[in-house]
This record gives C-alpha cells, structure tokens and sequence, in this order.
C-alpha cells in the first residue's frame, strides 16, 4: 500500500506518519507539504522508524502538475495540508479560500484521474458555526469565519470522490497536545506555552465559551486506523472532550499556582460550539482517552526544556 499525505509536515501530519511508518502493509510514503508555516521539526530530532519508505515532496496544492506527479501510485491519500490560524481566522480571506476551497479542488480533480482507493479530508467542527445547543452530524452547517467557510467548500468537492471512492470527511475538534511540529495558536496548547514561560495567560472574552477538542495523539491514531477500520465512508465528528475556556485555565492554575490570568474585553461572550460525541466512531477508531485533561497538561508541562 502506498500512502500520500498533504501536509503531512505540519502538526497533525508528523504524528500520522510517525504511525504511518509502523506499519508493515505500508511499502510508501510521500509527505506533500509547503512548509508555509515555516516550522522544519518534522525533519529534526529522532529518526523515523523505517524511514526508507518516506519521500519528501515539497509542493503547492495548486500546483496541479506537481499533484499529479506526487499521486502515481498511491492508493490512500490524507488531506491535512491547509491555512489554519487562529484566533485571527476572520483575516486574509483570501488566502483561506485560495488554499482550502481551491487547494482542494485541485487535489479532488488530481485524484480522479489517478488510482486512489481511498480519501480521507480532515475538515472542521467549525464548519457548524456557533450554537447554544450541542451539535452532531445532522445538524446544518453555519460557518461564521472565512477558515471554516473554506473547509466547508473543500467539503462539497471532497464529497464528490464518494460515487467512485471510500471517502472520509473527518470534522474534528480543537486539536492540542505535544508534537514535536506543534502548534502554538491553538487555544490550549497557547495557555499551556504562557503558562510556563510567562507564568501569565490572556483569556479572549468571558472564558465561559465551550469549545470541543480532540488531542493530537488521539486523533492520528484515529486517521491511522482508517486504513483497516470497518467504518462506513461518510461525513463524522472527530472529538473527545468539550469544556470552557476558563477551565483550562483552572487545571493550569492548580498545576501552577502563581499563575496570573487576565481578560481582554470581558464583556463580550464569544462565540460558543459544543460537539456532540460520536460513540460508533469513537469506537470504531478506538478514540478513548484514559487521562484526565489535568494529567495531559502535566505531562504538555514536562515536555518543554525548563
């Protein structure tokens, strides 16, 4: 079997193929990146496991030519690259569309003319926009920024490989946890790094907004096991924990009791998305987390060097 993986050089991506490279049915793997983001750890550090089945190819998702070239002979393709910044999701409007509508575009018209078996588009629970209610599969989607205006759009072009493909829209939670290619915009992985350097952590609105996450460890052995798992194709929710923003900040303190915290515009209540859990999936994929989410920032704690 031979894998592709679109920004397989990004934070979820170099925990993937970590695993990806565990297994013995998997002869290759080619990492599909930009490196836009400017973050070379995945070539750093410890080597890969079996590392001589994995080719870098560094390339633009609208590069169509380079697309097709990178596709000979792959069976499942991971579609992870995309433009992904928060809390400033609501700026440059532009480039998410040019990258996660558009980019994705090119990638779906690469792949029909290819020999893919299976695709797997990691999307977003932002696509539900914000609501009062928890949410689940059924419920209609209603992006307020532009990031998840764009993924939904990748959506609707990804859908179109289901008549012909086993095809996997995955809309996951906020992702967080240690990787060695982290992401530091990420609300709680940005707690956690003020935290420990600043000793000081700067909340957005209220804190009393619900956000659903999933933690980066849980969610690559998720898309790992979408290789062999015996779920239906189709358009899932991928979480495994909602809480408020300030109760982050409540674990953090008593992990570190000086901790500081301060508002910026307290009045305003920002908006809010509790995902509903899907039991089959999270089954299915073996998403079970064991720790609480005090013993997860103890152990993100211990991982920076002081």
């Amino acid at each position: 079997m031979n894998v592709l993986v679109t920004g397989g050089a990004g934070y979820i991506g170099t925990e993937l193929v970590n695993l990806l490279l565990t297994s013995p049915s998997i002869n290759r793997i080619v990492v599909y990146d930009n490196l836009s983001r400017g973050n070379y750890n995945f070539f750093l550090g410890q080597k890969f496991a079996d590392s001589q089945k994995l080719s870098f190819v560094k390339g633009e998702l609208l590069d169509s030519r380079s697309l097709r070239k990178a596709l000979s002979g792959i069976d499942v393709v991971y579609h992870l690259a995309a433009k992904a910044t928060t809390p400033f999701v609501s700026t440059d409007a532009h480039v998410y569309e040019q990258v996660n509508h558009w980019g994705t575009a090119e990638l779906v018209y690469a792949v029909e003319e290819s020999s893919v078996k299976r695709f797997i588009y990691t999307s977003s629970t932002g696509v539900y926009g914000s609501s009062s209610e928890a949410v689940d599969e059924t419920t209609v989607p209603d992006p307020k920024t532009p990031y998840a205006i764009s993924k939904l759009r990748g959506e609707e072009h990804v859908r179109r490989l289901a008549q012909k493909i086993d095809t996997y829209i995955l809309r996951c939670g906020n992702v967080y946890g240690y990787s060695k290619s982290m992401r530091f915009d990420a609300v709680i992985n940005k707690f956690v790094f003020e935290a420990n350097v600043d000793k000081r952590v700067t909340i957005h609105g209220d804190g009393k907004q619900s956000r659903s996450f999933i933690h980066v460890d849980l969610l690559a052995n998720a898309l790992h096991g979408l290789l062999t798992a015996t779920l239906s194709a189709g358009t899932y929710n991928v979480v495994e924990r909602s809480i408020k923003v300030f109760d982050v900040v409540d674990v953090l303190k008593q992990l570190i009791p000086s901790l500081e915290f301060i508002f910026i515009n307290q009045h305003m209540r920002l908006q809010q998305l509790t995902v509903k859990e899907n039991k089959l999936v999270n089954e299915k994929l073996n998403i079970h987390n064991p720790r609480s989410l005090k013993e997860e920032l103890t152990d993100f704690l211990s991982k920076f060097s002081f």
